[in-house]
């Protein structure tokens, strides 16, 4: 919906681990969804790194956990 490239997966310590590659200001949008989360969700946190993650397709991926 915002346009993004990147990855998302579910690590098996109950985190969420997501990698979101395009415009600066749909990546804050995506950040600030995070720290909300969906219904259901408890977020406690939320560590933000930013760094340089190569090219990415235009894809957004679902990744297996890991």
């Amino acid at each position: 919906m915002l346009g993004l490239a990147g990855w998302v997966r579910n690590r098996c310590d109950g985190s969420v681990e997501a990698m979101f590659a395009g415009p600066d200001v749909s990546v804050d949008e995506m950040i600030s969804r995070c720290q909300e989360g969906p219904q259901l969700a408890k977020v406690d946190k939320v560590d933000i790194l930013k760094e340089g993650c190569g090219r990415f397709s235009d894809e957004f991926d679902i990744l297996p956990t890991a």
